[in-house]
């Protein structure tokens, strides 16, 4: 198939999920990922080119859904413990130390992947469920609770390795993240997977309306029956296992475990994922595809500045300022005010943004004003 009549069929059929979602809050979301891949079809040559090698799907598409599925699998655990009105800067740490956990194992002590994997996994847990402890047993804020691992973590997994880079070649830890199913990237399918499954748990169960309860208003949670402290506790260590399962596919993409460096400030990477994806830092209503789609947004914007040869030392700021952008069009009240700008040519934009939505369902929080 040419690149032509491929470009052709990807473009209708973001248009297509455009209309779709156009009445929906994440609409947002998926417009300025649209927007950014439009620049990327004009300015950046090559990034829409796909090959097949051996039956497997490459190019720089493949590359931001398989180096993206990191801040995806984070966001996923993020975007919980923001529901419920906290925080967790520790996941980057817990990333470095599941990979110096899972390298260790095998390395060293020479046990079979799935062992070293499912003991990765369960330190992983064992660390959200500390973060969760701090917050919900003890009733320490968040951010200060969490930043406790984030400091010290990266030097439990320096302890672990001993300071050295640990170096693996081990067929199925290389396959986490260097693997393919299905002519795709085998990382898309960690995120698909853990998609669906935290759907069916907050969304097919009363945990989702737990959890959105708690953050829209703790106390009254409480008195409603809802035991806010073991939805904390549990969001908290959901988190770590996400951030365990992104650090093991961290180490897989390099072959090696470096604690120094793998993770290292993704948690902000994943905060603003969420935030991009809808949901508020002030806890309640919450979107999981909004959160997994600002983490793809993060990584094709990260790709992009690749690609455009920005420097990494400068590449926060234009970041800062793109994601702002998607922020303040998310806001009614900035759309509003914009749309009275525009108003004197409103007549040649009615055609045009028609379609558009200027007001989005909004979910009233249990504490505000009854109008």
């Amino acid at each position: 198939m040419s690149d032509w009549l491929s470009d052709l069929i990807f473009w209708i059929a973001v248009a297509a999920i455009l209309f779709g979602l156009r009445r929906q809050r994440i609409f947002w979301t998926v417009g300025a990922l649209g927007l950014l891949l439009v620049f990327n079809q004009f300015f950046t040559p090559g990034f829409f080119h796909l090959q097949v090698l051996d039956g497997h799907l490459y190019g720089s598409r493949i590359d931001v859904l398989n180096q993206g599925a990191k801040v995806m699998l984070l966001s996923l655990g993020m975007v919980l413990v923001i529901a419920t009105g906290g925080v967790d800067l520790s996941v980057g740490a817990v990333m470095a130390i599941a990979a110096a956990v899972s390298s260790r194992l095998l390395v060293t002590q020479h046990l079979p992947a799935g062992v070293a994997i499912a003991v990765a996994l369960g330190v992983s847990v064992l660390a959200g469920a500390w973060n969760g402890l701090l917050v919900a047993g003890f009733g320490i804020q968040p951010i200060v609770a969490t930043l406790v691992l984030m400091v010290a973590g990266r030097g439990i997994a320096q302890l672990i390795t001993e300071g050295q880079i640990i170096n693996f070649l081990d067929p199925t830890m290389v396959y986490l993240g260097n693997g393919h199913l299905f002519g795709l990237p085998f990382t898309l399918t960690l995120v698909i997977v853990m998609l669906l499954l935290t759907h069916f748990l907050v969304r097919r169960t009363a945990l989702g309306l737990f959890i959105e309860s708690v953050g829209d208003n703790d106390e009254a949670s409480r008195y409603s029956g809802i035991n806010a402290k073991q939805v904390k506790f549990l969001v908290y260590t959901f988190s770590g296992l996400c951030a365990g399962l992104a650090g093991l596919v961290a180490c897989s993409n390099i072959k090696s475990a470096d604690a120094n460096n793998i993770g290292l400030y993704l948690e902000l990477d994943a905060i603003l994922a969420v935030v991009v994806g809808g949901t508020s830092l002030q806890g309640g209503r919450f979107y999981l595809v909004g959160a997994v789609v600002g983490g793809l947004f993060i990584q094709t914007l990260t790709t992009t500045f690749y690609a455009k040869n920005v420097s990494s030392d400068i590449a926060p700021v234009p970041k800062a300022l793109v994601i702002i952008a998607v922020c303040l069009l998310q806001s009614e009240v900035f759309r509003t005010r914009f749309a009275r700008v525009l108003s004197p040519i409103e007549k040649f934009l009615k055609p045009v943004g028609s379609w558009l939505p200027r007001h989005l369902p909004t979910t009233a929080r249990h504490d505000s004003p009854k109008s």
